[in-house]
């Protein structure tokens, strides 16, 4: 129940007495329907009911004046006040309602924005660890859940108060009864811990379920070429059926839980309604209209009590998403970026590479009990405003190397530099923010072309963007689209081709005007002609700009100033294309000739 603490304590925090009022709202809706059914013991007399030889008194001491007058016009004041008070007590819980509504949906968006706050200030390696699809169900299916269960608590504060009004209500009327009723209610929630045990395994198997179903479900849609391909759609059709008969043998067990629970609470409320008719009547010698008033008041209270379990059933099977949220949470605090919380992260400045970017004595691993190193004693300078090139075999660390060099994550020792500052802490966002990136698997978003370039620079004209376009050697393919700029290019630009695709993401780390461009094998998708212009553009922009390029087509680098050759995490070998293809038995010359034999 801790987690669940923790998430009620926010919605405190967050509605304040917002909150009190409600559970004030609560406790009077609560007095004025007993007060409702108190009004039942005047109209009872009024009628003559009888049940022990007793008159048709008013037993009522506050309303004794209304012996003094006329049948018809005490009635006429009984049934009016009744009107009133169920008037007032529906008003009243109509706002609660309401308002009930309004603190659920407020803290809803904030448990979002706070959880997607977390998670976007995570650090680089953070996301290196989880799985993309881990991450959606806690941020969708497992938080839904969350807001159910806050729901959920709600209700059952809502009831345990409405329950202790009826309580106290029943204790005036008979104290007895009410005393045995409680007893067996105890007795009855021992009995139960059972049945919400058990819905808290379920809960913990449901989490599990929408887990796994959305992680196979994203692998498969991610991987929809690649199974059409292959002919795969019975296998995975086979596995969507074994899958759902899972589902459904959790829903029918939990199906089963619920209803043995409500059955043994009815049955219950039925047996002991029954039994307290009958020892009432015999040995409590009850009579009059207080007795059919305690039968009312007490058919009425053991649901509340079937009610309370119900809900506390609901809440052990959301348990565990609230663990999960929780335990998400504190991961990513764990994993947070200096510098990204805060106003202060919308305002910082870029910084502007004027001298160097450099990495001293740099090692790194992933993983901190691994014995290997991805990059282990590594120190490179990589001048201001030239073009730099990484090569070497796949796994050798290039990509590592680079992710450091953006101060994507951090060495284990050592550190990097751009112009004799550390890049971290308060410079991180400054220097990241002056970083053009393009992936060798270009990403665009479901939108508009001019919304993928206007999401890097928002206040971007539209001079800019056909600029940034045309270095991009974009801007003809753009033109005679549909609706050129405002043509949609579909989930991750599918509507594209792989070419185009890598010409816009390039045209939007353009569009920044960064001061260091990295790219990543970015013209490896372009044909001859569109990679010679690039070439040619990069050529002209690195006298402005940093460029640091992944490259395994060694022939897209003879202009570098500068080629760093690592392998096995190490750089052993530096200098420029015509000097390192010379060095024979050279990585770089070895290399090399395997791409010209391949050619």
């Amino acid at each position: 129940m801790q987690a669940i603490i923790y998430y009620i304590r926010q919605l405190q925090r967050l509605s304040g007495v917002k909150l009190y009022l409600n559970l004030l709202g609560m406790v009077i809706s609560g007095l004025l329907e007993s007060s409702a059914i108190l009004l039942l013991v005047p109209m009872l007399g009024m009628a003559g009911i009888q049940l022990g030889g007793t008159g048709a008194g008013y037993s009522i001491p506050m309303l004794g004046f209304l012996s003094e007058l006329p049948q018809t016009t005490a009635l006429g004041i009984v049934l009016g006040g009744y009107v009133v008070i169920v008037l007032c007590q529906n008003l009243i819980s109509r706002f609660v309602a309401v308002r009930n509504v309004e603190i659920q949906q407020s803290y809803s968006r904030q448990l979002r924005y706070d959880v997607y706050s977390a998670l976007l200030r995570s650090e680089w390696a953070f996301f290196l660890k989880k799985r993309t699809s881990d991450l959606i169900n806690v941020m969708t299916t497992e938080m839904a859940r969350v807001l159910a269960g806050i729901s959920c608590f709600l209700q059952f504060l809502t009831s345990l108060l409405f329950t202790l009004v009826q309580i106290g209500f029943a204790f005036w009327l008979s104290p007895k009864m009410t005393l045995s009723v409680l007893v067996c209610a105890v007795l009855l929630s021992l009995f139960s811990r059972r049945f919400i045990r058990k819905a808290k395994r379920l809960g913990s198997r449901s989490s599990q379920l929408g887990q796994m179903y959305l992680a196979g479900i994203t692998d498969q849609l991610n991987g929809i070429k690649d199974i059409k391909s292959n002919n795969l759609e019975h296998s995975r059709l086979d596995w969507l059926h074994r899958f759902t008969a899972e589902v459904k043998n959790e829903q029918l067990d939990y199906t089963r839980l619920r209803s043995n629970s409500q059955l043994l609470y009815k049955m219950s409320s039925t047996l002991l309604i029954a039994a307290f008719i009958f020892v009432s009547f015999r040995f409590l010698h009850a009579e009059g209209p207080s007795f059919l008033l305690v039968i009312l008041v007490f058919a009425r209270l053991w649901p509340t009590f079937a009610a309370l379990q119900s809900l506390m059933e609901q809440l052990a099977s959301v348990l565990p998403s609230f663990k999960q949220l929780q335990a998400l949470q504190e991961e990513c605090l764990q994993a947070a970026e200096h510098g990204t919380e805060g106003e202060s992260a919308k305002q910082v400045t870029p910084m502007a590479l004027k001298q160097s970017l450099e990495a001293r004595n740099v090692n790194f691993r992933y993983d901190p009990q691994e014995p290997q190193y991805s990059l282990q004693g590594v120190n490179v300078v990589i001048p201001a405003n030239k073009m730099t090139a990484i090569v070497g075999r796949s796994g050798a660390g290039k990509s590592t190397l680079v992710d450091l060099l953006m101060g994507l994550m951090q060495p284990e020792s050592g550190e990097i530099w751009a112009d004799g500052q550390s890049i971290s802490g308060d410079n991180l966002l400054s220097y990241r923010r002056s970083i053009g990136y393009v992936a060798q698997d270009p990403f665009l978003y479901n939108a508009t072309i001019r919304d993928n370039l206007t999401m890097i620079k928002p206040d971007a004209s539209e001079e800019e963007l056909w600029e940034a376009l045309e270095f991009a050697s974009s801007a003809d393919f753009v033109r005679k689209l549909p609706e050129g700029l405002d043509t949609l290019i579909g989930d991750r630009g599918i509507r594209l081709s792989g070419g185009e695709r890598q010409r816009l993401v390039l045209a939007r780390a353009i569009i920044r005007k960064p001061s260091i461009l990295v790219l990543d094998e970015a013209t490896s998708a372009l044909d001859t002609e569109n990679e010679k212009r690039i070439q040619e553009a990069l050529e002209r922009l690195k006298h402005s700009v940093t460029v640091i390029v992944i490259a395994h087509r060694l022939s897209t680098i003879r202009g570098a100033d500068q080629i760093l050759v690592i392998d096995q995490g190490r750089v052993i070998q530096q200098g420029v294309f015509g000097g390192l293809a010379s060095e024979k038995g050279g990585m770089f010359s070895r290399l090399l000739s395997s791409q010209e034999e391949a050619m």
